[in-house]
């Protein structure tokens, strides 16, 4: 992986966390629960655990909010920051309409995402790049369901790669719901109707 796209994902994420935690709070009355299970974990120095294991958020897909709504949850500049993300291949998304421009390529990496390498049937080649990045000490978020379902089909179909990624790298696991946003729009963004 290039070193490039281990340190964007810190400067984005922190760049636009004072702009995106207000506009979630009115706009989608962002409230956050639970930040306190964490301990030392969101909002101190960098604990040893995690700088030598990494840490995995296990998240429900629920709108494509997700890969932004994970990290301004947090506290500004937590070490638990940066995320990076588990995404399909670029190639997934070509009959996705304006999705293919954006998803999976040079925009994702920078924001932190990194493709699975899919069909392996192997966790170990399909997850590769997201193994070296827990043994680095980083954090990444993983959507075990590996598609947008609604609340009630949360966990009903879901993957072996989160369980594997923790096994593997001995990695902490914490896990993270959204609710309210599935298939939110822009309307419904501005008009605040979610709650």
């Amino acid at each position: 992986m290039n070193r490039f796209f281990l340190y964007s994902p810190m400067i984005l994420q922190t760049a636009i966390w004072p702009i995106v935690r207000p506009l979630f709070r009115f706009f989608l009355h962002l409230e956050i629960q639970g930040l306190e299970n964490l301990g030392d974990m969101s909002n101190s120095i960098r604990p040893y655990t995690i700088a030598k294991r990494g840490v995995i958020f296990a998240v429900n897909h629920s709108s494509e909010l997700d890969a932004v709504l994970v990290p301004a949850s947090l506290p500004f500049l937590s070490p638990l920051m940066p995320m990076f993300y588990t995404s399909r291949e670029q190639s997934f998304y070509k009959q996705s309409g304006w999705r293919q421009i954006l998803y999976g390529g040079f925009l994702f990496q920078l924001w932190g995402s990194h493709a699975l390498h899919s069909g392996k049937k192997d966790y170990e080649v399909s997850l590769q790049t997201h193994i070296k990045i827990l043994e680095k000490g980083r954090s990444v978020c993983i959507f075990p369901d590996g598609k947008r379902l609604t609340e009630s089909e949360i966990g009903s179909i879901a993957h072996g790669g989160m369980g594997f990624l923790a096994w593997r790298t001995g990695a902490s696991v914490i896990p993270v719901r959204i609710r309210d946003v599935y298939r939110i729009t822009l309307l419904d963004f501005f008009l605040r109707r979610r709650s």
